[in-house]
């Protein structure tokens, strides 16, 4: 495929249509293309937003063929698309990360095997061919473990804590209950971290990339909840993500927008949880505290121009809102008085549907201290809590 530049007023195929995409496709329009999102769900926020919509399922051939007639690239808002259709979609169109990179991403065990036959740091694991076998193969993992799908499942979905022996028969039926042809899973061993940490990385057809600051994560019922950045470490450490994350995505070939989920462990090592090939959620405080947001940087990439600016402006926080805490905002006083502060920005997703652990929205808080960002985040958590139903 051709790396010349993609043209200004060209149509941009993006597959999948959560916020992702919706906030791609703003990106996009700010720097004159138009998109096109394929997305099977009519209600997907990003169709709102796109020049073309493909409401249509992934296997639909006219819609196939009508999108890659349309569009001059394709990338993608989540690595759970079919890997099938990027590698049809490539023989035609520039996929951006390519097929490649997203078989070796999209499922956990080869993501794992991958980066471990690098010499890269990751925490210990196995294959769990089946439920039978769960048993011996977190023995000889030890206790505590993890057991999560290899495919698919985000969000602590798809994914059981086995605390100890007395979990295990638990564990197992949930496996025979989810299990499917072909389908198999991974056990990891727990990692008794300090810090969870992510670090976006941007790579250019060129093979330059630039690197965002390190920032820190905090999980709730294993979604994340609130991203601080900068994050609270030594110079060494940040310094250390930096190439660890450079050197990943340029041994991947990527070509797009990444990010690395890290676990930092006492003694200071970097421990890699997962490779996202595209804007990750602890990367939304880019679109009001850096000079150029993931998903500018994410058109910026797959179109072969020039890497936009890293700089954080100011240190922030951001604070997802899930299931009821979009309508809690409205209605709680304590909640409007921190959304009315000043340096706060509401992003809010315009999903039609609430449920429970669903991604509604995000709160941006920032300030000339990570400290005040941090405090203000902390209130909000605290008031959303105190709001909900008993």
């Amino acid at each position: 495929m051709t790396s010349i530049p993609v043209e200004s007023g060209s149509v941009l195929g993006v597959l999948g249509g959560g916020q992702l995409g919706a906030m791609f496709a703003g990106a996009a329009a700010r720097l004159g293309f138009r998109v096109a999102v394929w997305d099977p769900d009519p209600d997907a926020p990003a169709h709102r937003l796109a020049t073309h919509s493909f409401p249509k399922p992934f296997i639909d051939q006219q819609a196939f063929e009508q999108f890659a007639a349309l569009v001059s690239v394709v990338t993608y808002e989540w690595e759970n698309v079919p890997a099938q259709l990027c590698r049809q979609l490539e023989a035609v169109k520039p996929v951006r990360p390519s097929s490649a990179v997203l078989g070796l991403v999209q499922n956990r065990l080869v993501q794992k095997r991958f980066l471990a036959d690098q010499g890269f740091a990751v925490p210990r694991f196995e294959a769990v061919t089946s439920p039978e076998v769960l048993s011996e193969t977190v023995s000889r993992l030890g206790f505590p473990a993890l057991c999560k799908t290899a495919t698919a499942g985000y969000d602590g979905k798809g994914q059981w804590r086995i605390g100890s022996e007395a979990d295990l028969p638990e564990v197992e039926q949930a496996l025979r209950m989810s299990a499917q042809s072909g389908v198999a899973w991974i056990a990891e061993a727990f990692v008794p971290f300090e810090r969870e940490l992510s670090i976006l990385v941007a790579r250019g057809l060129d093979g330059r990339s630039a690197v965002y600051p390190l920032v820190e994560n905090e999980h709730e019922e294993g979604i994340l909840r609130t991203t601080l950045v900068p994050a609270e470490v030594s110079p060494a450490v940040a310094e250390r993500a930096e190439q660890l994350g450079r050197a990943v995505v340029e041994r991947m070939q990527g070509v797009g927008l990444f990010c690395l989920e890290l676990f930092h462990v006492p003694g200071g090592d970097l421990l890699i949880n997962e490779v996202a090939p595209r804007p990750h959620n602890s990367g939304h405080y880019t679109l009001d505290a850096c000079s150029v947001s993931q998903f500018e940087q994410q058109v910026r990439t797959i179109c072969g121009m020039p890497l936009g600016e890293v700089r954080l402006l100011r240190p922030a926080a951001m604070v997802n809102l899930i299931g009821e805490d979009v309508e809690t905002i409205n209605r709680s006083a304590q909640c409007r008085a921190l959304l009315d502060l000043p340096d706060t920005r509401v992003h809010l997703y315009g999903k039609r549907t609430v449920r429970p652990r669903r991604k509604m929205g995000h709160v941006t808080f920032l300030a000339d201290h990570r400290r005040s960002a941090h405090e203000r985040a902390v209130s909000l958590r605290r008031s959303l809590m105190k709001e909900r139903p008993r």
